[in-house]
């Protein structure tokens, strides 16, 4: 800094502060350090935009890939069941086969289901004998009855599944209902 530059100027009413000269090159300081922060930010801007579409063409070119692979795993589980399956036809469909042979051929089947379903995390939905559930359950009819309180499943027509907690296919139930008429005789 020169002399000139450090020596204070005393300021008096009506004077301008600092002189009119430094307050315009410090404007114009400002401007263009403005306009550098601001390219900066647009920069950064156009070079977020391309990042996101190469992600999303990314994306877009790798989905059909992980829906492949979501059926391979599918297919697989599935393929051990089929075996069973055909393993319980062979049997019944050979000479001398039985309806035992049949009846442990479905047990086979139906136990490689079920360790399938616990492994993906399916569920059963209790029904029978508690209260309809609007969420898990779907009616297809009632049942007249004094046994059982009204709006008590009392018939699962269809399993239904939860995934996790979330329903799958809900239970098709008939509920009970108190009869309509009820007649006494007096003796």
């Amino acid at each position: 800094m020169d002399a000139k530059e450090s020596a204070e100027v005393p300021v008096t009413e009506g004077e301008a502060s600092p002189p009119e000269g430094e307050a315009q090159a410090a404007l114009r300081a400002d401007v263009a350090r403005l306009e550098e922060e601001n390219g900066k930010l647009l920069d950064q801007l156009i070079r977020m935009k391309a990042d996101f579409e190469n992600f999303r063409k990314r994306a877009d070119r790798e989905k059909p890939e992980f829906i492949r692979h979501g059926k391979k795993e599918l297919i697989l589980k599935l393929l051990s069941l089929y075996d069973v399956l055909l393993a319980a036809h062979d049997q019944v469909a050979a000479p001398g086969g039985s309806a035992d042979e049949l009846a442990k051929g479905l047990e086979m089947i139906f136990s490689e289901f079920t360790k399938l379903f616990e492994a993906e995390g399916v569920r059963v939905i209790e029904a029978k004998g508690l209260p309809y559930d609007f969420e898990r359950h779907e009616v297809l009819g009632q049942v007249e009855t004094d046994e059982h309180e009204d709006g008590v499943v009392v018939d699962e027509l269809q399993r239904g599944y939860l995934l996790g907690e979330a329903v799958l296919r809900p239970a098709k139930v008939r509920i009970a209902k108190s009869p309509k008429n009820k007649f006494r005789r007096l003796l």
